[in-house]
């Protein structure tokens, strides 16, 4: 997984995969999902991220055992 926020145009790109996009759907105003030719999501795109959020070149990763 790898996530990139581009100052200059404002996106922050969540990519999920490396296969190829095969279709797009924007499900809501902003938010853009690319899907592979299986209909899975690859990646997520959010367009103007810094009016999302306040910092969007700053996450937190966590990962949680199932105990």
């Amino acid at each position: 997984m790898k996530i990139k926020y581009d100052q200059e145009v404002d996106i922050l790109l969540i990519q999920l995969s490396d296969s190829a996009i095969y279709e797009s759907d924007e499900s809501k105003p902003g938010i853009i999902l690319d899907y592979d030719r299986e209909g899975n999501i690859i990646r997520i795109e959010i367009l103007d991220a810094s009016k999302r959020t306040n910092t969007p070149f700053k996450f937190e990763y966590e990962m949680v055992s199932g105990e």
